[in-house]
């Protein structure tokens, strides 16, 4: 089926916009493809360095070209959940590439940290510079050329867009990404909710509220909601960098390995040397990131894409503007009710039907383009799927339901829950911004109310403490962007907002930082640009002046006289606080030359 007309036309004016860069791109991609990888060349010291510790039947191997070498680039540690169960994956990898005629090397490890547990902390603020430190580690990983195509072993929030920035900077190179899985069900998400609520309001403890944490987060795998790390696996699935299927099985389960398994000997076929040569740079175009920002839409996904698929793209020359995401959001409808956009968590959606069932929903309208490569070979369709275990312990496919096993879960596409899917661009006299409805009660989509400013999270916090904050009001949090300090998330502002949201007051958060894809209720406009520390116009703001936010319109407004406030002199803060302690100080060259968040909010581009 092809795609609708309006997803084909912005898709074309992609394309248009991209051509320069992309057909500069792709002819860097096509040279190192001719050049091949041809370990048989190296200098004998160099094959010796990169074979040293491999069996004699692998040195004689790699020694000529014949036999094809998978790299693989690891995020493991087991301090991360969700990449604790990648320590037995090499030797499993190792295992399956031989049983395929292939060898198989850990090319490189990168750092992952956890979101999770920096969050509000000083650690936060390395946060998302880590992608891009993630994909120069990768790149190292993988410069030693000893490698036919590469696997990446990553799930988390910035680990999977830094790793898909290395695969298609290496676009030569075949590439694979085999994930985790989420965790199994533990305390509902809505409930542990309310006990973070009440702790803010001094209902319960500490330890009550450490027992609900621990509670919700209790085992290996992805945390069961759907923010940003889930929201990475399914763009990993509908971009097709996975096997159809392998987003959402749980780990240590004979599926999972299953699905490891026949990722690795699937990444082996797809080499020069075989019939269906796949190159991640010519696989990834302008219909498969259109397919992501889609499957995003659809699902109610993660704010923070609206900076990772802006850099992704950009790896691939391919030009992807806040304006293109939030014109997909007003054409895509809501289809799947997952926390926090529902009560649902992850292993719910797959049970209801997966991304099998979402993919082909988006398939029957035109949502989604069908005429894409992937890592399985050649169109979408292949994706709309349920993935077993057969009796020999391979994966087997069947075609997805034709009905969701929980509607208030996962919708079809005749009856979605809403006509779009809650994303939407905000532009004004403040510049540009980036809302999330989707969670957001249509009466709380519009707040006209006076600011209140901060420089801090922290000031937020002890003026809720203090009882100064029971009054309508527009939160501004200021000298959050990526040169300030690294633009941390401010997820530890939701339990607040949302609590004097309950009491009823008209509350709003306006800030050129970020909220991770676990915020919800509390209408906020992030990514605000241009930040404050560039004399953008948040930092013109003043406690006391009058905000409209407007998701409804997109618009975001200060209501003061053009005159007036384009001759007010910005704030410039001091952000000495933020230089130094917990890695701060060795993040200040990247602070220094990071782009805007429309841009990315890379030091890569």
């Amino acid at each position: 089926m092809s795609a609708d007309s309006r997803i084909e036309a912005i898709t074309r004016r992609i394309v248009e916009r991209s051509k320069p860069s992309r057909e500069v791109y792709l002819e860097r991609v096509r040279m190192q493809i001719s050049k091949g990888v041809h370990r048989s060349v190296l200098s004998c010291g160099n094959l010796a360095h990169g074979f040293a510790a491999c069996s004699v039947g692998d040195k004689a191997a790699l020694a000529g070209d014949q036999v094809p070498n998978l790299g693989i680039i690891t995020a493991y540690n087991d301090m991360l959940s969700a990449h604790q169960p990648f320590e037995t994956y090499p030797a499993l990898i190792r295992k399956a590439a031989a049983e395929a005629g292939g060898i198989a090397q850990v090319a490189g490890g990168v750092p992952a940290m956890c979101d999770g547990v920096t969050q509000g902390q000083p650690g936060m603020e390395l946060s998302l510079f880590s992608r891009d430190v993630i994909a120069m580690a990768a790149g190292i990983g993988l410069s030693h050329n000893m490698f036919d195509a590469a696997v990446f072993l990553g799930v988390c929030d910035k680990i999977v867009p830094g790793l898909v920035i290395a695969a298609l900077t290496f676009g030569h190179l075949p590439s694979v990404f085999i994930p985790a899985g989420p965790m199994t069900t533990g305390l509902p998400n809505d409930e542990k909710s309310r006990i973070r609520q009440l702790y803010a309001e001094g209902k319960v403890g500490r330890a009550e509220l450490l027992e609900a944490e621990s509670k919700s987060y209790h085992g290996p795998g992805t945390c069961t909601f759907y923010g940003t790390a889930n929201s990475n696996q399914m763009l990993m699935e509908i971009m097709g960098f996975h096997m159809p299927g392998a987003s959402f099985i749980n780990p240590n389960t004979p599926l999972r390995d299953a699905l490891t398994k026949e990722a690795t000997k699937r990444a082996l076929a797809i080499t020069a040397q075989g019939n269906e040569f796949t190159p991640a740079g010519e696989m990834i175009d302008e219909r498969s990131i259109v397919n992501g920002v889609v499957g995003l839409h659809a699902t109610g996904g993660s704010t923070n894409h609206t900076l990772h698929l802006v850099a992704m793209a950009r790896a691939a020359g391919i030009q992807l503007t806040w304006q293109d995401i939030s014109d997909l959001s007003d054409i895509v409808p809501l289809l799947a009710r997952v926390y926090p956009n529902g009560l649902a968590d992850v292993n719910h959606f797959h049970a209801a039907g997966g991304m099998g069932f979402l993919i082909k929903q988006l398939l029957k309208a035109g949502f989604v383009h069908d005429d894409v490569r992937t890592v399985y070979g050649q169109g979408l369709a292949a994706y709309s799927i349920d993935p077993r275990l057969a009796p020999d312990g391979t994966v087997e496919r069947q075609p997805s339901p034709e009905e969701s096993a929980d509607p208030k879960v996962l919708a079809r596409i005749e009856t979605p829950f809403q006509p779009n899917g809650g994303l939407k661009m905000l532009t004004g006299n403040l510049g540009k911004a980036v809302i999330k409805v989707s969670a957001v009660k249509p009466e709380r989509q519009v707040i006209e109310a006076p600011a209140i400013v901060f420089h801090d999270q922290q000031e937020l916090q002890d003026a809720f403490k203090a009882g100064k904050l029971d009054r309508d009001f527009i939160a501004v949090v200021r000298f959050q962007g990526p040169k300030s300090n690294g633009m941390p998330e401010l997820h530890r502002l939701t339990p607040p907002l949302g609590v004097l949201q309950d009491r009823g007051f008209k509350v709003a958060l306006v800030t050129d930082g970020r909220m991770s894809g676990a915020s919800g209720k509390v209408p906020a406009a992030i990514h605000v640009t241009p930040e404050a520390v560039d004399g953008g116009a948040i930092a013109k703001i003043r406690d006391g002046d009058v905000i409209r936010l407007d998701a409804i319109a997109g618009t975001l407004e200060v209501l003061a006289p053009a005159a007036e406030f384009a001759a007010r002199p910005a704030i410039v803060a001091d952000l000495s606080a933020n230089e130094f302690g917990m890695g701060r100080e060795l993040f200040a060259p990247l602070r220094r030359v990071a782009g805007p968040a429309d841009e990315g909010a890379s030091v890569l581009y």
